[in-house]
């Protein structure tokens, strides 16, 4: 079963077991919040947790005895099993098969897992699970499929993007849903229902965040060095990723170094910014950034991205943060030797 199709078919029928699997921890945690409340509507009162942080530890037995015990409070009943690593053991197995034999009666199972590899879901007890109960696979959300979801999580709110602020938004949480999931709920506390645009969009995360990593790109191609190091400042002071802030830095060095390239073969301005996907500001400030700076500018400063990243590893001499604002203050600078 569809993560997404969980809520509609569990409010028809609760079966007694559901086994959720998969690699988006978000969709996971849903996935068990809906079940949870189905049941307490459903007069499932009482709920029990156990957890198997090391299954060749783990009593097993409690499984067992959980499945076999009667309610003390209620008639019914959760009972949540949580196998952070996916592997039961042999014990384990062998436990999780008995329970699934004889389900209690009065009970909603509910077990969760990371994504499971096929020798897992090949396994005996994993057979034996998904036939007594049903299976849920919490899949990573594909960027293809990304803005549908984003889509529809806003329609909830009564509200929606424009394309450029929907690729934003994608460009922005790509890999990361539980952010995707922040930005949408802060748009309902900062802005009406309606179609939100890219200004929208970027108003929100500057009346939310006063330092963000993801605005330093645009700082870097207006070149404006006493920003960048007061965000850089703050960044640091907010115990910012060294990894993120280089990352930020080095994607829009390269960018740059990519356009001054292109600009070079005579290549449309607008099929750049296209091949390069920027978005918003940055498709005003590109041309003006890469007229500022020169190739012997941009080497430099991809030379130290490398550096940097060898001090964040622990390779080399240097303070990161200082080598960090030395690079993106080098390319701050105007340099009217563009040719070179």
């Amino acid at each position: 079963m569809r993560s997404e199709d969980l809520a509609a078919t569990a409010k028809r029928k609760l079966a007694p077991l559901y086994i959720i699997h998969g690699d988006e921890a978000l969709l996971s945690l849903e996935a068990v919040q809906t079940l949870r409340d189905i049941a307490r509507q459903q007069g499932y009162s009482e709920r029990e947790v156990l957890t198997v942080e090391n299954a060749a530890q783990f009593q097993w037995e409690q499984l067992i005895s959980a499945g076999q015990s009667l309610s003390l409070f209620a008639e019914l009943r959760i009972l949540e099993l949580r196998i952070p690593n996916g592997k039961p053991g042999t014990e384990g197995g062998k436990a999780l098969e008995a329970f699934a034999s004889k389900l209690p009666s009065d009970t909603l199972t509910i077990i969760t897992l990371p994504r499971l590899d096929k020798t897992a879901l090949n396994s005996k007890w994993m057979s034996a699970l998904a036939k007594a109960g049903e299976v849920i696979e919490a899949k990573l959300i594909e960027r293809s499929a990304l803005p549908q979801w984003i889509s529809k999580r806003l329609a909830a709110q009564a509200q929606s993007l424009s394309p450029e602020a929907m690729a934003w938004l994608v460009d922005r949480v790509e890999g990361n849903l539980l952010a995707a999931l922040q930005e949408i709920q802060k748009l309902a506390l900062l802005h009406p229902a309606g179609l939100l645009t890219l200004d929208d969009l970027t108003a929100a995360v500057a009346n939310v965040a006063r330092y963000d990593v993801f605005q330093l790109g645009e700082a870097l191609l207006m070149g404006d060095a006493e920003r960048m190091v007061h965000m850089l400042s703050g960044l640091k002071a907010e115990g910012e990723s060294a990894v993120l802030v280089l990352w930020a830095l080095t994607e829009e060095t390269r960018n740059l170094y990519r356009f001054a390239q292109g600009r070079a073969r005579n290549i449309p301005t607008a099929q750049l910014i296209k091949d390069l996907r920027l978005w918003g500001n940055k498709q005003k400030l590109i041309e003006a950034a890469a007229a500022r700076v020169n190739r012997r500018q941009l080497t430099h400063a991809l030379q130290q991205a490398a550096r940097i990243d060898s001090l964040i590893k622990g390779i080399g001499e240097g303070e990161v943060w200082h080598e960090l604002c030395s690079m993106a203050l080098s390319l701050s600078r105007t340099n009217n030797a563009n040719h070179r």
